[in-house]
């Protein structure tokens, strides 16, 4: 492994004004990436760095954060770098809360009642005219005081022009819709709410089942021979079948057709929510 990229000292200073002195720990650094934890005396951020293409991206998550109600956020350029700080969010991802559910029904109460609050938070997003774009499991955390979501890089507001280029969306996570569009065009790609919510029923099924919904092999797709691309253009079909396991039918039983359902017949975010906050357990 390579050597983890050097902390600009300026979001070093600016994490302190919030902090007092602070301590860094490396998170993630990759394809231009970098997070870092900053624990300070009076509390703790989150450093971002973009660079090289990253930046821009960065860029445009920290213009993203700053328009949100909620979230507060200092950016900052460094040589041809843009950095972040923004309070760290303490709680588990959406994937966590759902271990024990994976593991059995014990589980399942509590990581229902966080789904709940999952979609109301993607539901709170859309009211205020976002699209998040790239829901993912690790892309809510689940905090004392609620669901909040990270990773705005792909957002955008549906009163403006999306970005040009968009790399965003997890490939198993892809509504067909915007598979097919990305696939071919025209740019700009534009993200919709009814994607975000293919993405949110994709995302509690796997938190769920510990697998992505889509049944690649019934399908004839061998994941890795195909490749992300390969498999977008298999998505854009929508002919590919959910997997059959079935280890929690009463939520699969909501996701379903969810996952089914063409965009226009999808629910809200608000309206999977309620429809989760019916299940027994």
């Amino acid at each position: 492994m390579g050597e983890f990229t050097p902390c600009p000292p300026e979001a070093v200073k600016a994490a302190e004004a919030a902090c007092g002195p602070v301590e860094l720990t490396e998170i993630t650094d990759r394809r231009g990436s970098v997070i870092w934890k900053a624990t300070g005396t009076a509390s703790t951020v989150a450093i971002k760095l973009g660079t090289g293409e990253a930046g821009e991206v960065t860029a445009r998550e920290a213009s993203v954060l700053d328009q949100l109600p909620g979230y507060t956020v200092t950016a900052g350029r460094a040589a041809e770098s843009v950095w972040y700080v923004t309070p760290w969010l303490v709680g588990p991802s959406t994937w966590k809360v759902f271990q024990e559910a994976r593991k059995g029904a014990t589980g399942r109460p509590q990581a229902l009642a966080e789904a709940v609050d999952l979609c109301r938070a993607v539901a709170e997003l859309h009211t205020l005219g976002w699209v998040h774009g790239d829901l993912q499991p690790q892309h809510g955390i689940h905090t004392d005081g609620g669901v909040k979501l990270i990773d705005f890089a792909w957002s955008w507001h549906r009163d403006t022009t999306p970005w040009n280029i968009f790399e965003g969306a997890m490939v198993h996570l892809m509504a067909p819709e915007l598979a097919d569009w990305i696939a071919t065009g025209p740019q700009p790609v534009r993200t919709s709410v009814a994607a975000d919510v293919y993405a949110l029923a994709g995302v509690l099924w796997t938190c769920a089942t510990g697998d992505w919904p889509l049944d690649y092999q019934a399908g004839g797709i061998d994941r890795k021979e195909a490749g992300p691309e390969g498999l977008r253009d298999a998505i854009a079909t929508g002919e590919l079948p959910l997997v059959s396991a079935n280890p929690w039918p009463e939520l699969q039983d909501v996701l379903r057709p969810v996952l089914l359902a063409g965009p226009t017949d999808r629910p809200t975010a608000a309206g999977l929510g309620a429809a989760l906050a019916a299940v027994g357990v």
